[in-house]
This record gives structure tokens, sequence and C-alpha cells, in this order.
């Protein structure tokens, strides 16, 4: 197999890695870019345009990729080629899935999931169509030490079917970006196609790993692939950032959805079976109120959170459980001081003019309209929930975190 080399580069700018020029990217991170265009390169065999686009790219990396942001002689792709890039919180997870001796990812890009897999394998092949963002990846590899790592400029399906090789691993990140059709949120409009790669891939490895869209249904891409074991989603500080599916080849048992966020320097994770069959319970609102994260209603286990955690749901549309005793729950946690109908000149006489916190779940008014109406500002400890209770009245339940 091929392996790249920074000493092969022929498109991209060596000068940009100088220590002077690090520096002045470095000491520029937060400056006015506008105004740095306008003073022009202080560098002469360096245009002005290449520089700001280190500057603009390292700058928003800082708490996405801390690792290359801290370390010195990275070289950055464009600020779109960083933007579907994994963060390494999501590919320090997923690295952690796997193991072996040899995986290739088929559709590298700037390398962050090869770099962390890289600690899991023998061997690392990083396939990136793109030459210039390949020849990045590589140098970046060198630099961070990670010296089991092939790059290889090729498309990566292709380079695979013309290989003899097997791998444990086969993994890959299909571009929600098509020439024809813009960004795309179905699988079969992914490129690569997996639906039609699905049965060559499987000549190569028993184990397949896809990172897609967050915004991709569950159940429809389960559909649409044969053997799949696993479904991860994965969210960072309450935010989804990617649905994985693990394919085992003729695995024909009970699929695991793992739901996973990361917030607040821990890690919470709730896991269940497709398809859920369990049934939630229902009460009206008790001592204490919770809201499940975004990794847990991306799975859509609303019932098996009821079902596993023995709490009760206030409604079967409001996705807010409640209960009398405070219990651990993966997502936030209130305590009740307040519940009343929702009532317009109630709301404006307690809350009007003072700030709260506002949330809707279940209701017919958006955010904007209730502060609208009420006067309510934004921020503060308090809380309010704008939902429905099992008699299908809209009612606001003020609560304050635990």
């Amino acid at each position: 197999m091929l392996k790249a080399s920074p000493k092969d580069w022929i498109d991209l700018n060596r000068d940009i890695l100088h220590t002077d020029v690090q520096l002045f990217i470095n000491q520029n991170l937060n400056s006015d870019l506008t105004k740095i265009v306008l003073s022009g390169s202080p560098f002469p065999h360096i245009p002005i345009q290449e520089l700001v686009e280190q500057i603009k790219s390292k700058s928003k990396v800082k708490r996405k990729l801390p690792t290359w942001y801290n370390t010195d002689q990275i070289f950055y792709p464009n600020s779109i080629n960083l933007e579907q890039s994994s963060s390494e919180i999501t590919a320090q997870y997923k690295a952690g899935l796997t193991k072996g001796k040899k995986l290739i990812d088929l559709t590298g890009g700037f390398g962050v999931d090869s770099f962390f897999f890289a600690a899991h394998f023998k061997e690392v092949f990083h396939c990136e169509i793109n030459r210039d963002l390949s020849e990045i990846a590589a140098h970046n590899f060198q630099v961070l030490g990670a010296k089991n790592i092939s790059s290889v400029p090729v498309n990566g399906i292709e380079y695979l079917m013309k290989s003899n090789v097997t791998f444990d691993w086969i993994y890959l990140d299909p571009s929600r970006r098509n020439d024809i059709k813009g960004k795309v949120f179905r699988l079969e409009d992914c490129l690569p196609n997996v639906i039609n790669h699905l049965d060559d891939l499987l000549k190569f490895s028993d184990h397949i790993m896809i990172k897609l869209s967050p915004l991709l249904d569950i159940s429809a891409t389960i559909k649409s692939l044969n053997f799949v074991k696993e479904v991860h989603t994965i969210a960072v500080r309450n935010e989804m950032k990617e649905l994985v599916v693990i394919i085992e080849k003729n695995h024909t048992d009970q699929i695991k959805l793992v739901a996973v966020d990361y917030s607040h320097k821990r890690k919470t994770i709730f896991k269940a079976t497709f398809p859920i069959i369990s049934k939630a319970s229902y009460s009206f609102p008790e001592t204490y109120l919770y809201e499940p994260n975004s990794a847990i209603l991306k799975a859509g286990l609303f019932n098996e959170v009821s079902h596993q955690l023995n709490i009760d749901k206030l409604h079967i549309n409001s996705h807010l459980y409640t209960s009398c005793k405070l219990i651990n729950f993966p997502g936030r946690r209130f305590l009740i001081k307040d519940i009343f109908k929702y009532n317009k000149k109630k709301i404006k006489k307690l809350f009007g003019s003072k700030k709260a916190n506002i949330s809707i779940r279940n209701f017919n008014e958006s955010v904007a309209e209730i502060r609208k109406k009420t006067g309510i500002k934004e921020g503060g400890e308090d809380y309010l929930f704008f939902t429905r209770d099992l008699d299908d009245q809209a009612i606001v339940i003020y609560c304050r975190k635990v």
C-alpha cells in the first residue's frame, strides 16, 4: 500500500510551517480578519488568502480539536473541510468500540477519526480522494506521532475493491454534500452510497462502522442496511453530533441502541434494544421533573426511560418525566416549586419583567410568543416548562435545577 509523505507535497505551501509564520498565526487567532486582509501578507511567499485561511481554520478547532490546536506545526485545511470532521470526544468514543490489527478509513478527511483509531490498531489506512487534504493529514499524523497510519490519496471504495487485503474493521463517513443535490440527509443520497456498496464492503471485513448525520431517521436507516448490530446516538453538551451504525456480517440478533452524552466532563450512557417494545407509566407532576438529553430523544427511548428508571411520564407526547424521590437521570433534573394551569395574566403577574428560562414541550405556543405575551426575560435560575398534563390541560411547571 502507498504512503504519502510531506516530502512529496506539490501544491501545499510549506512556508506556512515556518516558525515566524506559525507565530503570526497564533498571535492573530482573535484578530479582525478583515484588517489582516487589508494589511496584506507580511511574508513574501505566502498569499494573504492562505494565511487568513490558516488563522480562520485554527481558531475554529480550539474546543473541537484541542490536541491539534495545542500542537505546533499543524497544517489546517479550509474551514469547509473541518465542518464534517469528528470532534476529539466523538472520535475517541468510536475508537473505543473497535480493536484489531488493521482498519481502513475509506473517507479519511482531515484524519481525526484515523488518528484515534490508530491507538487501537497495529495499522490504519487513511484514504482521502482530495490530494491536498490527504497530504495535510499525512503531515499532521507525523507531527502528532501517529506513525502507524498510511495516507493514500485515492477514492477509498475504488482502492479497497482493487486490493487483496482484508481488514478487521472498515470505517466510513459518507459526505452529506452531493454535487448534484447539495446538502442531503437521506442515506441513499450520501457519497459514497453505503446501501449500494455494503455487499462489496462485507467481502473485505466482517465489521463496518458508519458515521451518519444526526438528522437521519434511525428506523429508516436500519431498514435500509443489512446486519445492523448497534446504533449509537452521540451528543456533546446536549447537542446531537453523530449517528453511528455498526454492522457485523451475518448479525441477525437484536440491535443494540446506545445513547451517549458528554456534558460537564461527565459521560452518560443509556442502553436499550431495537425495536422498543416497553411501555411507559404516567402520572401528574410530583416532586422532581426530568428532561432527557438529546441523545435519548434522538434514539427514541421515551418509553424505555420510564420503564428502566421506574419513573413516570407527564404525557404521551411531552417526553418529560417525574418522580417523588430524586434519581440519577440521563439529562437535566429539576425540583418542582409550583404547578399551575396556563394563564397569561397569572404568569405575567408572577414572572413578568423577571428572568426565567422557558422550555416548551407539547405546547401550542413558541418560546418567543410566550415571552412577548408575558414580558419574561431570558436567563436566571428559574425554569418554566410549558407543557400538558395527563388530562391534556396546558400547564406551567415552575422549577429550579438540582
